[in-house]
């Protein structure tokens, strides 16, 4: 299973900048304004060549006026939950507040892996200001500065350390996993029922029932692969929290054990900002995808061309990645469900598509002599060989030029395009390089 590492704390104290540090990224905005991040936001970061992912919440404010702040505290109590490790980090400038005891006491509850995380501390004499933070009860603090990098390297081996071991689950490497992944109410678990002709996985009304990812294998009626399902049991009084946080922290999961994810969408909802969410999550992990259109029973007209605009507007929204699959379905009346494990085998099949260089070569080559790359500072760029390298999780193709540095992402986009029209593709990401020839 893929780990998940949640950073919490109170209010500027720099989790934005040690989220950027550990995913190497300026994804999440860094102000000195206390409560600048409200939208959580998730990233993968490596070490040692480990991956796992990485949650930024907002900071923990207790008896506040601003409406967001109960929201925020429940994403952090939400993450808490849900996470491998916490890293709760605090201010060696200020101390042990009031709030970083509100933070610790629910921290200390917790069975999840905690590390305190001794944030802004840029010079050595700081350190001995960590001392105070042996108070929380939580044990040793790392002291670190996520604003030039010092001391990260010792925290994330510290991370890696704290990670559980793999489960013993022993499953065939050679039989492709599909994840079911939505947002709550599309009807992922109907869908897994239909498919496999049984009550498995609980199915309510409501939202964020399912739970922990499970693997189903399915073999029959010519298919042998396993079902990745976010599932599980879970009380009623329980499904109390930010339902989309829910989703996605919970979508990390599958989508990262999964080859192929068949994404959800509501045909009575069309695309909203969560399943963009989740798609971004899928793109991020390079997987495979195929969008299923789920409830297209409960559409009133279903001609043609109505089913033309559902997949324009789709196609819109997920730009600039198109070319995908997308399949209209009713997990209730099982219309076209076998249509989409068969399409989920395809693009399996399309992310382990080899193509030989002499025939890369033959169809490529006069394409890039009728539309070279654009020259840059009068410079001719020439691309003379493309080859597929071996050995990688999706397709991904070397050109070698003379000048790679001048070969700028539209032309990278236009050789991918050129290479889908020619060689079916569909649903699957591939990786485009430039090399110096």
């Amino acid at each position: 299973m893929g780990n998940l590492v949640a950073i919490v704390g109170r209010p500027n104290v720099g989790k934005s900048t040690l989220f950027n540090r550990l995913t190497q990224s300026r994804q999440a905005i860094v102000n000195e304004q206390a409560g600048t991040t409200r939208d959580r936001q998730y990233g993968k970061s490596e070490w040692v060549g480990k991956e796992f992912s990485v949650v930024d919440t907002g900071g923990w404010v207790v008896n506040s006026d601003d409406i967001f702040e109960e929201e925020i505290r429940k994403q952090v109590v939400l993450a808490i939950e849900e996470a491998d490790v916490i890293l709760f980090v605090v201010d060696v400038m200020n101390g042990v507040t009031d709030l970083d005891m509100d933070v610790a006491n629910i921290l200390r509850r917790s069975k999840t892996p905690v590390i305190v995380v001794a944030n802004k501390t840029d010079n050595n004499m700081l350190q001995y200001n960590a001392a105070e933070f042996y108070s929380l009860g939580l044990g040793d603090p790392y002291c670190i500065s996520a604003m030039s990098g010092s001391g990260t390297g010792e925290l994330l081996d510290c991370i890696l350390s704290k990670f559980r071991k793999e489960a013993s689950e022993i499953l065939d490497e050679d039989i492709p996993r599909f994840a079911v992944v939505g947002r709550p109410n599309v009807g992922k678990s109907s869908i897994v029922n239909a498919f496999i002709g049984e009550e498995r996985n609980i199915v309510t009304e409501i939202a964020g029932t399912t739970r922990d990812s499970i693997y189903t294998r399915y073999n029959k009626f010519g298919f042998d692969f396993y079902l990745v399902d976010t599932a599980g049991i879970r009380k009623k009084n329980k499904v109390t929290e930010d339902l989309e946080y829910y989703s996605v922290i919970r979508s990390i999961r599958s989508i990262e054990n999964a080859d192929v994810c068949i994404l959800m969408l509501d045909a009575t909802r069309g695309i909203e900002g969560q399943d963009l969410n989740i798609f971004s999550l899928i793109q991020r992990n390079q997987k495979g995808l195929v969008v299923v259109v789920n409830k297209w029973d409960l559409v009133e007209v279903k001609t043609d061309a109505v089913m033309k605009g559902y997949e324009d507007a789709i196609r819109n929204r997920l730009a600039p990645f198109t070319d995908f699959p997308i399949i209209f379905t009713s997990a209730l009346t099982k219309q076209r469900i076998f249509r989409v494990l068969e399409t989920a085998t395809e693009v399996y099949k399309a992310r382990t598509t080899k193509i030989s260089t002499a025939r890369l070569n033959e169809e490529m080559l006069p394409l890039i002599e009728a539309y070279p790359p654009p020259s840059n500072k009068g410079k001719y760029i020439k691309i003379k060989y493309v080859t597929q390298l071996p050995n990688t999780r999706i397709p991904s193709f070397v050109f070698f030029a003379n000048l790679p540095q001048y070969v700028k992402e539209p032309y990278k986009r236009f050789l991918e395009n050129k290479i889908r029209e020619r060689w079916n593709l569909s649903g699957t990401p591939i990786n485009i390089f430039i090399r110096q020839k």
